[in-house]
């Protein structure tokens, strides 16, 4: 409804503007009265009324004062889309000229009607609908929006790293996210938070955050620009118009890693492509920042390392067979593969993990069979774990079976691998093999994520609060990896999935009940009856009048 109050020093003349008009059948909420400018503005403060009648002339603050001063500055601060109706006992110009100066909605010369008061406050009322609906539309339009660009611009990325944009084609893509391409020199970093699976309430509200900061630092920057990769964090695309990307590279990694720094709590890793001087070249800089990216498995968290760098340190951690003597160091790097690394990353970890061993110790048939089976046994343990807590049922069982068979082959290539390529594609073909029981579990993990999700708002879709940002605090996710999630999962977008619930809740209203539309607008969420209309309409086909029509018929 629309707001009004009313601010008068005749009690006469206030007392029947106030009791001749059946405001919530016309249409209004009277939310309160005042007899001068004094007592009414703390009460316009806290009420926040649409429309404000008020006398030209009143003890203490008179309505021209009370809109020129103090009203004015509260428009401005808290109220900017307020509607003042002024009502003057006074036939003056110089007044009228004023009060259109001011920003006035109305003047009106009392004695006033109440049928000609309504008849503007009519006029009035709709413009505040109006605003009201095309703010709302906005509103709506910025949530989606904002959904919606994270995994268009994840479709761009993937274009851009398949080598097959033309630089014309990227430019002219890039437009749409606000990027200049035109390099001429590219490199791309990738870049994570490592969130474990089971995240604490606080540990999420620190990942949110230090999302928030790392989003806002690069966008700081005009040639860096910044994609979603889902679950695996980042990926930031540098350009630079100087030749030297070397030290742009290092103050943007300097500056990021100051970003991060209060965020002791979690743990990040970072790989860096190769610097390329072509858009279609952008492919060889990803495949090596990914590469760099799988050493997170291998290396210490907490650094952003290039191919060269994590060579260099591999060749510099010279192997010794006595390193299976720490055991658990090995499966844990194993084990955290299994847990954070995907399908595509296989490639890239089997070889960061054998330059981390060193060839040459497969030349020792001994050392061989005891790296190989105990690289089965680690795998074998962790998909014990997966098999035991989800059962062995349907595709789950299949992929256990997969993984069953991988023994007979992995003994097969402890003596019969003619090369380490060879004994790489076991391995790789293992972990695939593992990598996919472990998304099939996830599925159904993420499955019980979307269903808590799902309950909280059928439970709360009433509300206006409710947000993305809400429910992903109760999933103890960061927003961006649960809209992506969700997305991923439904096949639609979260306010996507609650404009539906709302939409099928207004229905069985109306199609069940003699509420009014605007009674059923306040049920389901939707504050203005009139853009609960627009919506209605919009996902239905027909306005809320229309579908009850035609179930009662």
């Amino acid at each position: 409804m629309v707001k009004v109050y009313l601010v008068e020093d005749e009690i006469i003349i206030r007392q029947s503007i106030k009791n001749s008009i059946d405001w919530e059948k016309e249409g209004y909420e009277f939310v309160g009265d005042a007899s001068d400018g004094e007592l009414a503005l703390p009460v316009i403060l806290k009420e926040k009324p649409d429309i404000l009648i008020t006398d030209i002339r009143m003890p203490f603050v008179d309505g021209l004062e009370l809109v020129e001063q103090e009203l004015s500055r509260m428009v401005k601060a808290e109220l900017p889309d307020i509607k003042i109706v002024i009502l003057s006992g006074y036939d003056d110009f110089e007044y009228a000229k004023q009060a259109i100066k001011i920003g006035v909605a109305e003047y009106l010369l009392k004695p006033v009607s109440s049928a000609v008061l309504l008849e503007h406050l009519s006029e009035i009322a709709e413009k505040v609908r109006d605003e009201r609906e095309d703010l709302a539309l906005k509103k709506v339009y910025y949530q989606e929006m904002q959904e919606n660009e994270e995994l268009i611009k994840m479709k761009f990325l993937g274009e851009l790293i398949s080598g097959k944009l033309s630089l014309a084609d990227a430019m002219e893509k890039g437009k749409r996210f606000h990027m200049n391409l035109s390099g001429p020199f590219y490199r791309i970093i990738l870049f994570k938070f490592i969130q474990e699976d089971h995240v604490q309430a606080e540990q999420s509200e620190a990942l949110a955050e230090a999302y928030e900061a790392v989003g806002g630092y690069v966008d700081r920057f005009r040639d860096v620009f910044r994609f979603q990769r889902g679950v695996e964090g980042w990926a930031f695309l540098l350009t630079s118009v100087e030749e030297d990307m070397e030290t742009q590279t290092k103050a943007f990694i300097e500056g990021l890693k100051a970003v991060i720094a209060p965020f002791d709590t979690l743990t990040w890793f970072g790989g860096i492509g190769s610097e390329v001087a072509r858009i279609r070249e952008l492919r060889y800089s990803f495949r090596e920042a990914d590469k760099a990216f799988a050493g997170r498995f291998v290396q210490e968290p907490n650094q952003i390392i290039s191919v060269e760098q994590l060579n260099f340190e591999q060749q510099d951690n010279e192997f010794d067979a006595n390193i299976f003597g720490e055991i658990n160091q090995f499966n844990q790097i194993i084990t955290r593969f299994l847990s954070n690394g995907s399908l595509e990353e296989v490639e890239s970890f089997v070889g960061a993990l054998f330059t981390e061993i060193s060839e040459d110790h497969f030349r020792s048939l001994m050392i061989r069979q005891y790296i190989i089976m105990d690289i089965y046994a680690t795998v074998l343990t962790f998909c014990k774990k997966l098999r035991k807590d989800a059962g062995v049922e349907g595709e789950v069982y299949g992929q256990w079976e997969g993984i069953r068979e991988n023994e007979k082959i992995l003994k097969l290539a402890v003596t019969t691998a003619e090369s380490v390529d060879d004994i790489k594609d076991y391995i790789g073909t293992l972990l695939d093999h593992a990598i996919e029981l472990r998304n099939t579990v996830s599925g159904r993990r993420y499955s019980d994520i979307i269903q808590t999700a799902k309950e909280r708002i059928e439970q709360d879709y009433m509300s206006e609060d409710i947000s993305l940002n809400s429910v992903a605090a109760e999933v103890c996710m960061s927003p961006s990896y649960f809209s992506s999630v969700f997305s991923k999962e439904m096949g639609k977008t979260f306010i996507e999935y609650l404009t539906e619930v709302r939409m099928e809740k207004a229905k069985q209203y109306l199609a069940c009940s003699s509420m009014k539309t605007s009674e059923i607008s306040y049920e389901v969420g939707y504050k203005d009856p009139h853009y609960f209309s627009y919506i209605f309409k919009k996902t239905q086909g027909c306005t809320p009048k229309e579908y009850r029509a035609a179930r009662k018929g």
